[in-house]
């Protein structure tokens, strides 16, 4: 075989193995686990920004949502799930489906753009959902709350973004501790979890939402700084969440990061290593 014909050789070799890794890793992501960045701070303290989790898509089943999104904004590539498999889409069912249950912190797409949010689930199909001066509603009954101290962060630019936190304690300077009221809350059947308080807004206060059957009625345990079901989609929010749009189950925080970049290991949160989600 002369030098030439090897080259060719190899250059295939190494294209086929990319393209079979790429194959793997795409049916990989699409029937078991997704990768996810936490890019907002609407889920503290329970997710902070820079935490990476994978997704259990074993969870709920499969629907067309199941199938990752190609998104390359730099090279102008753009490929929505529902053109991979759209033939799933429309009847909101799914395949292997089992149920969520109330208090899951899930990852679903947004049932106008396609984007992926991350919430915590709180009301059921046929459940009646209300907001009563900070305080959830279930059915008519008041969620538990149990005063927790105070949830405390730098005021400063967080992750990629550069966001910065709001505070209940609010003008603070860069640099200076910003803070919140904390509150342990139990859903009905029992799951505890952190709620966050800034301050008195609209959302705080709101109608009686009747969840339609085959949804869901989610929300950030950071509550006056999340965009979620209290808010329509028309307002920036995501309203009511179709079984089908379901991703997964979040579990558990594989990594975390407090800086702009992964690779700055000296932001390296290491007590979130491994740390199950409540």
């Amino acid at each position: 075989m002369t030098a030439k014909a090897k080259t060719s050789s190899s250059i295939i070799e190494t294209i086929k193995t990319v393209v079979y890794a790429l194959l793997i890793a795409g049916v990989f992501r699409t029937l078991f686990f997704q990768p996810f960045w936490i890019p907002s701070g609407s889920m503290k303290e329970t997710l902070l920004i820079g935490d990476f989790l994978f997704v259990n898509k074993m969870a709920y089943g499969y629907s067309y949502a199941s199938c990752p999104s190609i998104r390359f904004p730099a090279i102008g590539v753009n490929i929505d799930a529902k053109k991979i498999c759209g033939f799933l889409d429309g009847d909101n069912t799914r395949l292997i489906g089992s149920e969520p249950e109330r208090g899951d912190v899930a990852v679903f797409r947004h049932p106008v753009n396609g984007s992926d949010f991350i919430k915590r689930l709180v009301g059921l199909p046929g459940d009646k959902i209300q907001m009563k001066n900070g305080v959830l509603f279930i059915n008519g009954e008041p969620v538990k709350l149990q005063d927790a101290g105070e949830f405390e962060e730098v005021m400063e630019r967080q992750g990629p973004q550069g966001s910065m936190p709001r505070c209940e304690n609010a003008p603070v300077g860069q640099g200076a501790i910003c803070k919140k009221s904390r509150q342990i809350e139990t859903l009905p059947g029992g799951t505890e979890h952190v709620v966050l308080n800034i301050t008195n807004q609209g959302v705080d206060h709101t109608r009686v939402y009747h969840v339609p059957e085959g949804h869901y009625f989610f929300m950030g345990d950071n509550r006056d700084n999340s965009s979620d079901s209290r808010l329509p989609q028309t307002a920036g929010g995501v309203g009511f969440v179709p079984y089908e749009n379901l991703i997964g189950r979040a579990d558990r925080i594989m990594f975390s990061s407090a800086g702009r970049s992964m690779l700055y290991f000296w932001t390296w949160r290491g007590d979130r290593f491994f740390k199950g989600i409540q």
